[in-house]
């Protein structure tokens, strides 16, 4: 395999590991000082900044200690790292905490210098895919 693949490839799989160390040092270090966390679907929570990664992370690791990451499979794309998802783990209050989604990163050099979150909670109860299509497509009331 090219060394060039190889490195990107394991950019996910350093995030992972270094979360499931709950080592905010060592995941902040995976990251450029100017990152940019770019959140599509909720684009109010983007960031820039490893200082925003070190307190996201740090607020986590607090509330879900028990909290496990995997990457369920990931690719690479010239600089571009696509990875598949999962964090669980129980809340402070006993919940269950449970996210599933896309992480897309761009890298420089060994860290990550952009990410596109697509992290979701992931619904037990929620609507099957005709009730989902319907209120997606109903009109909106003012």
């Amino acid at each position: 395999m090219d060394p060039a693949v190889r490195r990107h490839r394991t950019i996910a799989e350093l995030v992972c590991e270094m979360a499931n160390f709950h080592d905010v040092d060592r995941l902040v270090d995976c990251f450029t000082p100017d990152y940019a966390n770019v959140t599509p679907v909720h684009p109010d929570r983007s960031f820039r900044g490893s200082d925003q990664v070190r307190r996201n992370w740090s607020q986590i690791f607090a509330a879900i200690p028990d909290l496990v990451v995997e990457v369920v499979r990931s690719d690479q794309v010239g600089d571009t790292v696509w990875s598949e998802w999962e964090m669980r783990g129980t809340r402070l209050d006993g919940g269950r905490h449970l996210m599933r989604g896309v992480m897309i990163f761009t890298v420089d050099g060994e860290r990550v210098r952009e990410g596109r979150f697509y992290l979701e909670p992931v619904e037990h109860d929620s609507l099957d895919a005709d009730q989902a299509v319907r209120q997606l497509l109903r009109p909106r009331q003012s």
